[in-house]
């Protein structure tokens, strides 16, 4: 609870050995999922891809005690029904692009894999709407939504690896999230399956249903813990017509955080406003598609969208509210050089990664009025532990990608890394922002809830745990309320 001593003392950390799960050897329980779903579905031979997701610098890896890729859902349900009555946990898996160490089997779990459901089911482009399998990758999602003239607009990173059902159970954002929302706003319905094996389905492709408690907005951001996404309805919206980006730089942090202000303030509804600061302009800034001034401190983009003339509207006011104390702006009208500036956005991360040789990355998220105070203390925190930091994100939501730049075979900066992100925690929480704006809690951030939810709070938490999961065999330790529950919880 804010406030509370004993939330924001730093949690001792536990490890979980691999290892086959309740004493069922790992050939036994490979041999009974064959026998359930057929010798395609179970594969054997090195499985390491299936022990770690994208997490960095954080060195989580596991080793799952099997790995199952059911074809369609009633394989879902049968890999679950086999492991709940050998009492063995499961860990549900996409495209392994998470950020917080999600889908990571670090206790001997099966690996439940999603990559073959691939179906879409109902594509209804005169209804705005697309009924498709959690294995679908994003970037085939949004091809299916361009060809019918229409947007899928959230927009998470890796897109060709990334899928629809994880982005789901993390309740991915992106870039896009400032003017449309993250992507649990874009599901109308769900299909899942409980860790009984029972298929669950909540929504469906309605615009309204307010029946019963919201069990579908449960599910959505729960990252496995609850169920098994295994398909979703997804509503879509018209493609704009045009899309128009400004980049805008500016001397100091403060100047650019006052730009961003004055957007919000002018009632301007941008689709994208992000910001990327000195720290990080330094590692990535030589390959920005125009010349940046040498004073540059901070680097504002907003986008504008809609019809070709609303585009065209917005943009010219973007330029007038960004240009008033910008050293330099860049507004590009073609479309090739649209493309070229928001290829070197998405080679942001990588260009930082590349400083240093690796980085560890955490989202914390503010209110966008405390941007630049988030700003300021990310380089304070790495500067007090002893490392390079810098921070860009999604400005107009405060979602803050705070960086730590690490040598990636350096033990001790890497638990010098560790303690800061524990301090980064501690300073969003106390400028009234929280531990994750988009990429979850997972492993690496379980119990922060801690520092931000009172009692009550993190009690009911975990009472929605037990409800789904009484047995905990879902995605076991990860987004845990509290770092250590009390017995019997």
């Amino acid at each position: 609870m804010p406030g509370d001593r004993r939330a924001h003392r730093r949690p001792r950390r536990r490890r979980l050995r691999p290892g086959p799960a309740r004493g069922v050897s790992a050939r036994a329980l490979a041999a009974d999922l064959r026998r359930e779903l057929g010798g395609a579905a179970v594969p054997d031979g090195d499985l390491r891809h299936y022990g770690h997701d994208a997490t960095e610098a954080h060195g989580v890896h596991g080793t799952p005690a099997a790995v199952v890729l059911p074809a369609d859902t009633a394989g879902v349900a049968a890999a679950l029904r086999c492991c709940d009555r050998l009492g063995v946990a499961v860990v549900p898996r996409g495209g392994g692009t998470g950020l917080a160490a999600g889908a990571v089997p670090l206790g001997g779990e099966v690996v439940l894999g999603l990559e073959r459901l691939t179906a879409v089911r109902a594509l209804e482009p005169e209804r705005w709407r697309m009924h498709v399998e959690a294995g679908l990758t994003t970037g085939h999602v949004h091809r299916l939504a361009r060809e019918s003239g229409l947007l899928f607009p959230p927009d998470p990173g890796a897109a060709e690896q990334s899928q629809i059902g994880g982005n789901v159970a993390t309740n991915a954002g992106g870039p896009h999230a400032f003017k449309y929302g993250v992507t649990g706003r874009w599901v109308t319905g769900l299909e899942a399956v409980l860790a009984s094996g029972e298929v669950l389905t909540v929504g469906g492709p309605l615009r309204k249903d307010v029946a019963g408690y919201d069990l579908r907005s449960l599910l959505v951001g729960s990252e496995g813990t609850l169920a098994v996404i295994t398909a979703a309805w997804l509503a879509l919206t018209p493609m704009p017509e045009a899309r128009l980006p400004v980049a805008a730089a500016f001397d100091s942090v403060g100047a650019g955080c006052d730009a961003i202000d004055a957007i919000v303030a002018s009632g301007l509804t941008p689709a994208i406003l992000e910001y990327l600061d000195a720290g990080t302009l330094e590692a990535a800034g030589a390959a920005f598609p125009a010349a940046l001034p040498a004073p540059a401190r901070m680097l504002v983009i907003a986008e504008a969208d809609g019809s070709a003339a609303e585009a065209a509207r917005v943009r010219s006011e973007l330029v007038e509210v960004l240009g008033d104390g910008a050293l330099a702006l860049h507004a590009p009208q073609a479309r090739g050089d649209v493309e070229a500036l928001w290829r070197w956005r998405d080679g942001v991360s990588t260009a930082v990664a590349a400083h240093r040789g690796g980085k560890m990355g955490e989202d914390v998220v503010v209110p966008f009025e405390r941007l630049r105070d988030v700003i300021a203390a990310t380089v304070e925190i790495g500067a007090r532990h002893g490392l390079p930091a810098c921070s860009w994100g999604h400005a107009g939501d405060g979602n803050v990608h705070a960086t730590l730049l690490v040598r990636r075979d350096d033990a001790a900066e890497l638990m010098r890394a560790q303690a800061a992100a524990e301090d980064l925690f501690a300073a969003a929480v106390a400028l009234g922002g929280s531990v994750s704006g988009e990429h979850g809690l997972g492993w690496v951030k379980r119990g922060q809830l801690e520092r931000q939810w009172a009692p009550a709070a993190l009690d009911l938490h975990e009472g929605v745990k037990r409800l789904f999961d009484p047995h905990g065999r879902l995605n076991p330790g990860k987004k845990l309320a509290r770092r250590d529950p009390p017995p019997g919880r």
